[in-house]
């Protein structure tokens, strides 16, 4: 089971890269609008995706321009939003892509991609990155499906961000030299 879960694994990673490889550089050029200008770069995880704010803020190599999410009162319009969540039907993260919406906060969000009449944090941000995980990834034994590694998925997808955003960055910082 393990070798079929690194195979399926790899092939999510793939995926992600093949199909949000666009969505990604734009969501590094929307967050470097902040680090470059008068604002501040937001994360905002919501569950398990509370892995991807951790490793921004304390992993090895910290995103040196992010600052953990607390209220959409202190924002300004020079302020961006990352907001990380499993899917996006999630209620919590609807609420806060509304908020920031309606503070005209611009945003971007990482989440399976849910097809559905609900509200949709996707359609919500400026830009999505789309997850491509929205269900367990192999057949049980008992018939069932497991392996649901979304906080990888969206480890991934934080590392590919922030790869971008670094690029952005010095050749920003090269620019204005």
């Amino acid at each position: 089971m393990l070798k079929m879960f690194l195979t399926q694994l790899n092939g999510l990673q793939q995926r992600i890269f093949e199909k949000e490889e666009e969505t990604i550089e734009d969501t590094a050029r929307l967050l470097a609008q902040a680090a470059i200008g008068e604002g501040k770069i937001y994360l905002k995880g919501f569950n398990e995706m509370e892995a991807v704010c951790k490793e921004a803020f304390f992993g090895a190599e910290p995103l040196n321009y992010a600052t953990p999410f607390q209220h959409a009162k202190d924002l300004t319009d020079a302020d961006r939003v990352l907001i990380i969540s499993r899917f996006t039907t999630d209620e919590e993260a609807i609420l806060l892509g509304k908020e920031l919406k309606e503070k005209d906060i611009p945003f971007a969000s990482v989440a399976g991609k849910v097809k559905s009449d609900t509200e949709d944090l996707a359609d919500l941000a400026d830009v999505h990155i789309n997850t491509n995980l929205l269900k367990p990834m192999l057949p049980s034994e008992t018939g069932d499906r497991v392996g649901f590694p979304s906080a990888l998925a969206g480890l991934f997808i934080y590392h590919c961000i922030k790869f971008q955003l670094d690029e952005i960055m010095s050749e920003y910082l090269e620019d204005s030299i």
